[in-house]
Order: structure tokens, then C-alpha cells, then sequence
């Protein structure tokens, strides 16, 4: 397995695939790698000759207060586990690889990005519809992989793909969970026992106002029943709770299915996300 650091690396080991008529997948990560990582990785290893993961914990889609700083970071065990994968290259730029002192050149997509986990992180899908648009035009793959449990970053990723006209496949793999429902996350590192027990609740109050849903219920009774649940958490604060159109993000708290039931959640420090589709 090749690691590379330099853009101009990277292209030239892709064009000598593409010459010897080899198709390319992209996993983009910010490392820290989890078995939701390696689902992915595993499913561009099968789709495809090449796969290329990228680990990069992109400064841009932090907030001022937020935790680049202390973002998990373990490189030498990420490139174990992407070679026992078979992943061909890890590719690990440096920041000023990636963004030049005078970087003025931003990719900003509206509305999928406007409410959730946009309202709450300004600026956050700015920064990561423009590395992963560098990202794409860096390796140029056939097919890119992104996991359902970030499903409004996969929704924005769409949106830009289809907006500009990128020659790329976005390819959506289902969310990994650890055992009990917890969606993995590489934050779940950050969590105390009694914070991952807590945590717990998540998955489950989604779960059950899915069910609902699915008997006839309205987006706002399924919200209704999440926040109750949640309140019996006391180490659990929800940030949102929100009933939405699978493909446009709009609010549909007053309708019924199709929809997405998405929450965030801070467990003590950590903030987690989840989600669940209602077809």
C-alpha cells in the first residue's frame, strides 16, 4: 500500500491506473478509522481495482470552538487497517497541501445545507463540500463512498456532484452500528460508560418513532415521542429533533411518510448525530 502526501503524487499514481484501464474509488475520512469505515472501505475495495482513502481532518469544517484540536487521531493504526483492507493508497495531505496561505475559493450549497446540523454549525458544510470538491478533482474517482449516518453532509455531496456536474458516483452505505444501536462515530471515543449507556436511548427513540410513523403518524408525533424519550435521560441534551423530506431536507413535521427522522444529541461533551428513513 502507498501512502502519499503531495496532490501531484496522487494524480499522477491515478492517471497511471487509469492508463492501464483500472477503475478508482474514494473513501474520504477524517481517519480515526471505525468498522463504519472500513464498511465503506470494504465496499470500494469490492466495486472497484483501485481504492484510494483519503485521511484528512479538514480545518475548515470546525467551528471556532469546536474540537479540531483534539479531533482522534491515530495515523500509523489507520494505515494498518486500510491496508488489511486492501485499499492501493492512503492518500494524507498536509493542510497547506490542501489550502495555500491566500485559499479564497469556497463551495457553499444551499438549502440541504441551511437547517440541522447547518443552523447549529455555521460555515461546517461549506468546509466539507469544498475539500471533498478538491477531494473529487484531486483523485477523480469512478465512485465515492459516503455513510448514511451523516446524512445531511451526503445529501449536500449530492446536491454539489449534481449542481456542478461532477463525473463521480456517490454511493451511500447503510450506518454501522456497536452492539445496543449506537451509530458509530469516531467521537463515541470521547464518551464515559455511563455517556455510551445514555447514548444508547438514541438509536432506540428513533427506532420507535419510525414504528409510529410507519402506522400512520405525523413527523410531529414522531418528534413528540423522541424528546420524551430522551428527557429520561438526565446525561443526554438534544440539540434537535426533526421530521424531514428524505431527498430535500425541507420540514415535514406535519406530514407523514416518506420521511427522514434525524437527531442530534450531546452526551456530556460529545455531540452525536443519528438518523432514521421511514419509506
Amino acid at each position: 500500500m502507498r501512502i502519499e502526501k503531495k496532490i501531484a503524487g496522487m494524480r499522477a499514481f491515478v492517471q497511471g491506473a487509469r492508463r492501464g484501464g483500472k477503475s478508482v474509488g474514494l473513501v474520504p475520512t477524517m481517519g480515526a478509522l471505525h468498522d463504519g469505515h472500513l464498511a465503506l472501505i470494504r465496499r470500494s475495495c469490492n466495486d472497484n481495482d483501485i481504492t484510494v482513502v483519503s485521511i484528512f481532518v479538514n480545518p475548515t469544517q470546525f467551528g471556532p470552538n469546536e474540537d479540531f484540536g483534539a479531533y482522534p487521531r491515530d495515523f500509523e493504526k489507520d494505515a494498518v487497517l486500510a491496508e488489511r483492507q486492501g485499499v492501493s493508497v492512503v492518500f494524507a495531505p498536509e493542510p497547506r497541501e490542501m489550502y495555500s496561505d491566500d485559499f479564497s475559493t469556497w463551495v457553499d450549497v444551499e438549502q440541504v445545507s441551511s437547517g440541522m446540523c447547518g443552523e447549529s454549525r455555521p460555515g461546517h458544510f461549506r468546509g466539507v463540500a469544498t475539500v471533498v470538491c478538491k477531494l473529487l478533482n484531486i483523485v477523480q474517482p469512478d465512485h465515492a463512498y459516503f455513510g448514511e449516518k451523516d446524512y445531511q453532509q451526503l445529501q449536500v455531496i449530492r446536491r454539489m456532484v449534481r449542481d456542478l456536474d461532477l463525473p463521480v458516483d456517490i454511493v451511500s452505505c447503510p450506518t454501522v452500528r456497536e452492539e445496543g444501536g449506537l451509530a458509530m462515530s469516531s467521537r463515541n471515543a470521547y464518551l464515559s460508560d455511563a455517556e455510551r449507556t445514555a447514548a444508547l436511548a438514541i438509536s432506540e427513540a428513533l427506532r420507535e418513532a419510525a414504528a409510529l410513523v410507519d402506522k400512520g403518524a405525523t413527523g410531529a408525533q414522531a418528534i413528540d415521542l423522541i424528546d420524551q424519550r430522551l428527557q429520561t435521560e438526565k446525561l443526554l441534551r438534544p440539540q434537535y429533533v426533526v421530521a424531514v423530506d428524505p431527498d430535500t431536507l425541507a420540514d415535514k413535521s406535519q406530514q407523514g411518510k416518506p420521511l427522514l427522522l434525524a437527531a442530534a444529541v450531546h452526551a456530556g461533551k460529545t455531540r452525536l448525530i443519528d438518523n432514521i428513513r421511514v419509506d
